[in-house]
């Protein structure tokens, strides 16, 4: 690789223009080189991606490989984050996330059914109710009250439960460790802790549906012969944790951003029509699952770019859905752009098996917490508002909020 002097030593995550926004040394990068050489910490070179058109081009080409048990890095498997170690990581069951097909396409195939739209729509009635009744238990309490806490985490927990058959007596044992799971910086035993806790709680409650089936996701794919007990395992660990993380986390910063523009809040308060496409446009400025990464099986070129076989490349979702390339006025927030295209829920074979469900929660939490709290402010200053930038997944780890309750 050559410019050495303008290539960055490990990924700049250095949120230095706002909460909303990506690194701005990502930015520059985007605008003069949108695929760039890349340094990683132990020093192997690589690359990053942050233009639209390379994201695009590259997540659907699957000679990018999401395997990480062929990289030479070691990447956490289905979260962002950089590389902790110079060994490939073994294949883990049912994580078809790092996985390519064919193997990617038969266990993802068996899930595709839970997933459609027709089901998803069937769902939304319920879903709304969910949200209802979190909004009407919020309004109970005496504010300030952490967002986070009383609605934007227990109403996608509460969905995904029901959905998969996992208790949700039991969401503060697996919310805890899929949160310590998703720390950036920390010892690849503790995160491995994290992640044996979840899984050991998990292929108990798949082994007992295996013998006693019930209604729900879990249970069917348990009575699926084809599937081990820890390919099951690993299935039911992807969606729990996708299932609340990644919503829980949308929902609490698009809050925080809607707070932060309140001629647009104003205006979704006015007209509720406009919330679907605010939802979109809320996924395309924050994309809190940002960072991911590829192997290139071939040298491939991409954009002008040749990409070595071998290489490492990671992945800024954030950057290309802040490029002006493809988005005018990229970096505000517009509630009446059309956002169609972003890259929130990933490309190709990849993309979110669950984005219909993750934006049927998104419509119900948002409507309803504007209409039921009209009064909705930030408790503290902006800048007080603790930001996950040490998660995989973006987002606030609290949103102290409050309101006038005569209006609220």
């Amino acid at each position: 690789m050559s410019q050495t002097a303008t290539v960055p030593h490990g990924l700049p995550m250095d949120r230095d223009a706002g909460p909303f926004d990506p690194p701005s040394a990502i930015t520059r990068l985007r605008e003069t080189r949108p695929v760039s050489p890349l340094v990683f910490p132990d020093g192997h070179e690589g690359w990053l991606v942050t233009g639209y058109e390379a994201v695009r081009k590259l997540m659907a080409d699957t000679r990018f490989s999401s395997r990480q048990d062929i990289g030479i890095v070691h990447v956490p498997y289905e979260t962002p984050g950089m590389p902790a170690a110079t060994e490939p990581s073994p294949v883990i069951p049912g994580l078809f996330i790092a996985m390519d097909p064919p193997d990617h396409t038969r266990l993802r195939r068996k899930l595709t059914g839970a997933f459609t739209v027709r089901r998803m729509k069937q769902l939304e009635e319920h879903i709304v109710e969910v949200a209802e009744r979190q909004l009407e238990a919020m309004a109970l309490l005496t504010p300030p009250v952490d967002l986070v806490r009383e609605f934007a985490l227990p109403l996608p927990s509460l969905v995904i439960c029901e959905m998969l058959g996992v208790p949700y007596a039991d969401r503060e044992t697996f919310q805890a460790n899929s949160a310590k799971f998703l720390v950036k910086d920390q010892p690849l035993e503790e995160k491995m802790a994290a992640y044996g806790a979840m899984t050991s709680y998990l292929a108990g409650l798949v082994m007992g549906k295996r013998a006693e089936p019930g209604d729900d996701l879990l249970s069917d794919l348990a009575r699926d012969e084809d599937l081990s007990v820890e390919e099951l395992t690993g299935i039911s660990f992807l969606l729990l944790l996708a299932g609340h993380e990644t919503t829980a986390n949308m929902l609490a910063l698009g809050t925080f951003a809607l707070l932060e523009h309140p001629e647009q809040l104003a205006e979704l308060r006015a007209d509720p029509e406009l919330v679907p496409g605010a939802v979109e446009e809320l996924m395309r400025y924050l994309s809190v699952a940002d960072i991911f990464y590829r192997y290139a099986t071939e040298d491939i070129e991409l954009c002008g770019e040749t990409i070595g076989k071998g290489s490492t490349v990671v992945v800024s979702l954030l950057a290309a859905n802040r490029d002006p390339r493809r988005f005018d006025d990229a970096d505000a927030l517009d509630i009446h752009r059309t956002a169609r295209g972003h890259v929130s829920f990933g490309h190709g074979v990849h993309q979110c098996l669950g984005q219909q469900l993750a934006r049927i929660e998104m419509r119900a939490g948002f409507a309803g917490l504007i209409r039921r709290f009209p009064t909705l402010r930030l408790a503290v200053d902006a800048a007080e508002v603790p930001l996950r930038t040490d998660m995989n997944i973006y987002g606030v780890h609290e949103l102290p909020v409050t309101w006038t309750e005569t209006g609220g």
